[in-house]
């Protein structure tokens, strides 16, 4: 095509030299151009039903089919000399904001766009291309919703193209005049000599920042095409000012989807290009980071003041690449807000992963202070109910999509602080926003509980070891919970010494409990642990017959548990992986002194909830049971030891997750005699839950929906246990994971 081309200009002015019926047919198609301004007087005939757009299509296929034939690589030819040395991207980036005639700007942004993605030769490092393409990003992604929005992210699309071919050139785009206002006019003139061409020189200093404004030189009858034109003010200089960032920004918010995922690629590209100077500048000195965070306060302020939790977990798995919810879910109010909210978080989170170290590290602590602390902060620890109940709801949809290691980094620090210390005695609270979500996980409030706690089993499945540590391990270090003075008991009861505990009265001992439920002495393997299968047979022995009801039920069977439970120990052990834990628990030292033990605000809240189980309500017990299964999964020998092994010799005072249990039951034990039809009832409820009976008011019913809690969660404990440490020996009398199963 670029061949015929040529060979039809050849014709057209008779010439011998293909060079010189370039230059000259180019020259006549820009005096077309320049012709119509200074013969036209109808202001209302829109551009492209002028000769404008076809002209402008002429000079690039003249520009681009002139390098082809340029014998010399890197040489700029006559024509691209031409346009450089008179300036006409100057003018028509003029021409464009005059938006004379009607439409005038698509054709310039087009035209911009496609000389510098087709025109091989460097061309942002001339001033006089350099300048006009700051001046064409001043007009561009200010106004919102402007007519020329495609045509606007497709000329940042090249921008971006170059900048990722030549990472250098992203400070020269970003700083404008500034950066070539600084050099002295030799740096200034060695900036445009990258193509070695002693014409190219000549046409630098033509282009020079001390020049005055040539815009449209000899040929063009400059002055009257002037007055057809507004006043220049200078841009790239002003406070305020529009770059290739901002720009981005403003086409990232527009209504047209494909506009708008088109620039948050092409701002995606930016930040994962720069090199390390360009990098530094980035984050240092241009608006990008604070805008992008400041962009997100904005959309989250825009949020309705309440959010029904479970409308903001329905929507999780949005994407800023489809940054809405399918259309076949439920609407509620709010909707759509939620969904650009969410989207946009994650955009950020993707950011931050795929951009250079420095942008990273400097946008995850600008969406941290922004929107964590100044925006989030104050919600979370207001008296509002519903202040508190729709923050931590957003938060949790929040952490369930963060991936990005610097803003998970901030994110933790931001929710529990840098405080590592383990916590003293229980009263020993220091009002930080980490206590003030541990004391959420036992509000007053039913709702705000079960938030808090989903809250936290988001936290607890980050690959972020500071969240464990800070929770439950700095507290369990040393080994405290373990009895140093007192020798190993012959037997279990003298480790939890049931007859002097008040919930193990004569009758409960009498009640049937105690055959199965009063373990006998623990087995130890050759290396002194407990045999795995009497850890697992003591927690599926915990509860007593009378008060199981899912021998009854098919599909609620230990083996299920067991399954479920592998695949997740598999995901935990991979995360905490390179955490390098310990494979035994710390040895413990008989002659150090007994000090006292606390197990930790979080275990201790946790604790409290499951010894009430029997009097919350059913969703409040799974999230607490929840949240334990969690914790009850990580492979460090210190959790695994003080959450699962019945058989510990506990230090006075202290209680582990299995005495809770022990003491539920008792309780248990005692009330069940009170309450007629007692297994009937049960069995009525378990179906209710199951959905296989119709629901119905029954008297005790929050008890009986804490029985089948209990007895689920002693079989997931076991199924825990049994993943975590398998059985060395045949001798289990119950039945492993199915081959190809797990």
């Amino acid at each position: 095509m670029l061949s015929r081309l040529g060979a039809l200009l050849q014709e057209a002015v008779g010439a011998r030299e293909p060079s010189i019926d370039l230059l000259q047919a180019f020259v006549e198609h820009w005096k077309g151009i320049t012709q119509y301004y200074i013969e036209s007087t109808d202001e209302t005939t829109p551009a492209k039903k002028t000769d404008i757009p076809w002209r402008l299509k002429q000079m690039l296929d003249i520009l681009v089919y002139e390098e082809q034939q340029q014998a010399a690589a890197g040489e700029a030819g006559p024509c691209l000399e031409y346009l450089l040395q008179h300036k006409i991207l100057e003018t028509l980036c003029t021409l464009g904001k005059a938006e004379y005639p009607p439409g005038m700007r698509q054709q310039v942004f087009q035209f911009f766009s496609k000389v510098l993605a087709q025109v091989q030769h460097p061309l942002l490092h001339y001033l006089s291309v350099h300048r006009p393409v700051q001046k064409l990003l001043q007009l561009g992604g200010a106004v919102p919703g402007s007519l020329t929005e495609k045509e606007e992210v497709q000329f940042t699309s090249v921008l971006c193209s170059k900048i990722q071919q030549d990472p250098e050139l992203l400070t020269y785009i970003l700083e404008g005049k500034k950066i070539i206002g600084k050099k002295s006019s030799r740096e200034s003139t060695a900036l445009s000599e990258d193509t070695g061409s002693h014409r190219n020189k000549d046409c630098c200093q033509n282009c020079a920042p001390d020049r005055g404004p040539q815009l449209y030189g000899e040929h063009c009858g400059g002055q009257a095409l002037n007055s057809h034109l507004p006043a220049e003010t200078e841009g790239p200089d002003r406070p305020g000012e529009s770059n290739l960032i901002t720009t981005l920004l403003g086409l990232c918010k527009s209504k047209k989807g494909r506009v708008a995922l088109k620039a948050q690629e092409n701002l995606l590209l930016l930040v994962g290009v720069a090199s390390p100077a360009a990098a530094t500048y980035l984050a240092q000195n241009s608006p990008c980071c604070i805008a992008i965070s400041e962009h997100l306060c904005q959309l989250y302020q825009a949020l309705p003041a309440f959010l029904d939790p479970a409308d903001i977990a329905a929507l999780e798995g949005i994407s800023w690449r489809l940054p809405s919810a399918p259309s076949d879910e439920a609407s509620f109010p709010g909707k759509e807000a939620l969904a650009a909210f969410l989207g946009w978080f994650d955009y950020c989170d993707h950011l931050i992963t795929e951009a250079h170290t420095v942008v990273a590290d400097v946008l995850a602590k600008a969406v941290a202070e922004r929107l964590f602390v100044d925006t989030l902060q104050p919600q979370l620890l207001h008296v509002s109910e519903q202040s508190i109940l729709t923050s931590t709801a957003l938060l949790t949809a929040m952490l369930r999509q963060l991936r990005s290691p610097p803003l998970l980094r901030e994110a933790v620090s931001f929710l529990l602080g840098s405080h590592q210390q383990p916590a003293a005695a229980a009263e020993d609270n220091t009002h930080t926003l980490r206590d003030y979500l541990i004391g959420h996980c036992d509000h007053l409030s039913d709702e705000i509980s079960i938030a808090t706690l989903r809250l936290f089993e988001e936290l607890l499945q980050k690959p972020h070891e500071g969240v464990i540590h800070s929770l439950v391990l700095c507290n369990l270090e040393g080994r405290l919970y373990v009895a140093r003075s007192s020798p190993e008991p012959e037997n279990y009861e003298e480790t939890i010494d049931l007859e002097e505990d008040p919930y193990f009265t004569d009758g409960f001992l009498d009640s049937g409990l105690q055959p199965s439920t009063k373990p006998h002495q623990a087995p130890a393997t050759s290396d002194g642990k407990t045999a795995v299968t009497e850890i697992v047979n003591s927690f599926l022995c915990l509860v007593p017959e009378e008060a199981k009801t899912s021998t009854f039920l098919e599909e609620t069977g230990y083996d299920t548990y067991v399954h479920d439970a592998y695949g997740l120990f598999q995901e935990c052990s991979s995360r905490v992986a390179p955490w390098g834990w310990p494979r035994t628990p710390t040895p413990l030292d008989p002659y150090e002194p007994e000090r006292p033990f606390f197990e930790g605000h979080f275990l201790q809240v946790l604790f409290n909830r499951i010894a009430q189980i029997l009097d919350q309500p059913y969703s409040l017990n799974l999230q607490v049971t929840s949240v334990l299964s969690r914790l009850a999964l990580f492979p460090h020998p210190h959790i695994h030891e003080y959450l699962l092994d019945p058989y510990i010799n506990l230090a006075p005072g202290c209680r582990s997750l299995f005495s809770v249990l022990v003491r539920v039951i008792g309780d248990l034990m005692q009330r069940i005699q009170r309450i007629p039809q007692f297994p009937g009832k049960l069995l009525l409820v378990r179906k209710q839950l199951m959905g296989q009976v119709p629901g119905e008011q029954l008297d005790h019913q929050t008890l009986l929906q804490g029985v089948v809690v209990l007895e689920e969660f002693c079989k997931e404990l076991a199924a825990i246990a049994f993943v975590k440490f398998p059985p060395q020996g045949p001798q289990l009398n119950f039945s492993p994971p199915l081959e190809g199963q797990v």
